[in-house]
């Protein structure tokens, strides 16, 4: 029952629950701060989570272009199509690019490296394997995340702060959803990756844990040591905690422990 918090998070990820994930997985208090910070710019937690969240808008808005999914696809039948060797050659580099820069570069915790590493050699070694030069399949993702897009209304920065954290996460959980289909249109079920995840007590002193997480990602285990920390009753992730706070001294101010 310790970490019920935690699974509650994962949870609302499986569900598409993006305002849920939010509440659960830091403490209200700071939740609250997130929301007024959301407002003036200062944070975007926790979109900080994803990888090139600073992108975020950009991609939205040019998945949201009228002429998107035309171009799209233009784009893939000309670069990527039936290319599978290029992609698997493509995707192999970046996943081994990708893990040195988390060991050795970035603002990240211990824990964050060893966990974000595993899951980038992971997903390196599953679009290696996966169809991406499909033609048919390409047709089917643009089709997904250019209609799901445009439906967030979401294509800047300000469209974020206007909106609000509440409103914005709401808008992007149609999308988290769209995403994952697209990824299992190509093998990568997530919802099975969230369905399977557990968190077993490996240490406690007080209200500090340690806890060890362990998932499947495509075709590799992720086998992960993560911090805890108790408020309240209830555990949240010290690396959730840190970076949410971090945030609300606006862009750039989160720093490695």
């Amino acid at each position: 029952d310790s970490f019920i918090a935690m699974h509650g998070a994962w949870r609302r990820l499986r569900d598409n629950d993006t305002v849920g994930f939010a509440t659960v997985a830091v403490p209200p208090e700071l939740h609250a701060r997130l929301e007024t910070a959301w407002r003036t710019g200062r944070s975007r937690w926790p979109l900080d989570e994803l990888p090139l969240e600073d992108r975020l808008p950009a991609m939205l808005a040019a998945l949201s272009a009228d002429d998107a999914r035309d171009a799209l696809q233009k784009t893939f039948d000309r670069q990527f199509a039936n290319a599978g060797d290029d992609l698997r050659s493509a995707a192999t580099s970046l996943g081994v690019f990708g893990v040195e820069y988390i060991r050795k570069e970035g603002s990240y915790s211990a824990a964050e490296r060893d966990h974000y590493a595993q899951s980038v050699a992971a997903m390196s070694r599953w679009a290696a394997n996966a169809p991406l030069s499909d033609p048919r399949r390409a047709r089917g993702a643009i089709a997904l995340l250019t209609t799901a897009a445009r439906r967030t209304g979401i294509a800047s920065a300000d469209d974020l702060a206007n909106l609000g954290m509440q409103e914005s996460l709401e808008r992007l959980g149609p999308f988290l959803a769209a995403s994952k289909q697209a990824f299992a249109s190509y093998g990568l079920d997530l919802d099975a990756t969230l369905d399977g995840m557990t968190a077993t007590l490996v240490q406690q002193t007080g209200d500090a844990a340690t806890v060890r997480v362990r998932y499947t990602l495509g075709t590799q285990v992720v086998d992960t040591l993560l911090q805890v920390q108790r408020i309240d009753g209830r555990w949240y992730l010290e690396d959730y905690l840190r970076n949410a706070e971090a945030s609300l001294d606006g862009p750039g101010a989160r720093e490695p422990r």
